[in-house]
Parts: C-alpha cells; sequence; structure tokens
C-alpha cells in the first residue's frame, strides 16, 4: 500500500527527496518492495546523491523501531529479478576521529551493532589516530533489521566515513 507518508523511488520521489532532504522508507514489513516504491519490477532504483546541496534527513521504518541518518548518498542494491531491495546503503561522515566513534556508539545503541566489537576497534585505532582501517563491525538487529557498519578510516584525510548497509535480517 503506497501511502504519502513514505517516500517513493520514481523520477518524481526522487526529484522530492532531493528538494525536501527527507526519506522515509518502508521496511517495517522487514524489506522494502519495489511495487511500494513506485519502481517497476525490473528496476534497480536511484542512486541518490546530494553531496553538493546538503544531506538528507533518512529515516527506515523497521519491524521494530526505525532506523535515522543524516546523509548525502542512499544507494538500493537488487536484481531485476527480484520484487525486492536486498540493501539499502547510506554513508554518514565525521569530521575527526572523534565524531566517528560518537556515531560508531550511536550506531550500538540505535541498532544492537555488536559493543566489544566496535569498542575494540575504537581503542585500537585511538592508538594511532593517523593510520588507515577498512573494518566491518558486527552487525546489529534490535531493529528486525540487520544493520552493518562498514567504517572507511583514513587519519590523513578530513572526513571519515561509514557505510551503512541496512537489509532484512536473515
Amino acid at each position: 500500500m503506497i501511502t504519502s507518508e513514505f517516500s517513493t523511488l520514481d523520477a518524481a520521489g526522487v526529484d522530492r527527496i532531493r528538494t525536501d532532504k527527507q526519506a522515509r522508507l518502508d521496511m517495517s514489513s522487514g524489506s522494502l518492495q519495489k511495487s511500494a516504491v513506485r519502481v517497476s519490477p525490473d528496476s534497480y532504483g536511484p542512486e541518490i546523491n546530494t553531496q553538493d546541496s546538503g544531506k538528507i534527513n533518512l529515516t527506515i521504518a523497521a519491524p521494530s523501531g526505525e532506523i535515522s541518518a543524516q546523509t548525502d548518498r542512499i544507494r538500493f542494491k537488487t536484481t531485476d529479478a527480484r520484487p525486492d531491495f536486498s540493501e539499502v546503503t547510506y554513508f554518514l561522515t565525521a569530521d575527526s576521529f572523534e565524531g566517528l566513534s560518537t556515531l560508531i556508539r550511536d550506531g550500538v545503541e540505535k541498532y544492537g551493532i555488536d559493543s566489544s566489537d566496535a569498542e575494540r576497534w575504537i581503542e585500537s585505532t585511538s592508538k594511532d589516530t593517523g593510520s588507515k582501517s577498512d573494518y566491518s563491525l558486527t552487525s546489529g538487529t534490535s531493529t528486525g533489521l540487520e544493520v552493518n557498519y562498514d567504517l572507511r578510516f583514513d587519519g590523513s584525510k578530513d572526513q571519515q566515513v561509514i557505510i551503512v548497509h541496512v537489509s532484512p535480517a536473515s
């Protein structure tokens, strides 16, 4: 059922997301159906990028609660044969190691990401904040969806990135 409460991913819906800087996706059933966002069954879905115009307030309704973030890139993973998207990906950014650590700890609290895994990475990386690290934290499932934080840390850069993968819980 399509309601005005949720965003669509057809051309008009993507334009609205880019203009209003608001996206609300319905994964409360455990997945995001293509028909619910007004894309054709064989569609791969759009990539929404607002890096030049500001961040989008993204909300994903989950079976238990919601996932929320401010992001400037949202991607959708699927095949032309799937009726749904196997994954919604968005990007979180921080301007410092401390900011990145705060985002990670927020994910632990909000989504059930493994805290000992997160703290081990933070502790290890804090010893050399000029280092580089690509690391995927153990996913959290407290919302009824699988939320994975894929860390892309490079201490020589001004901006640090977390690639967040949201998928149906397995």
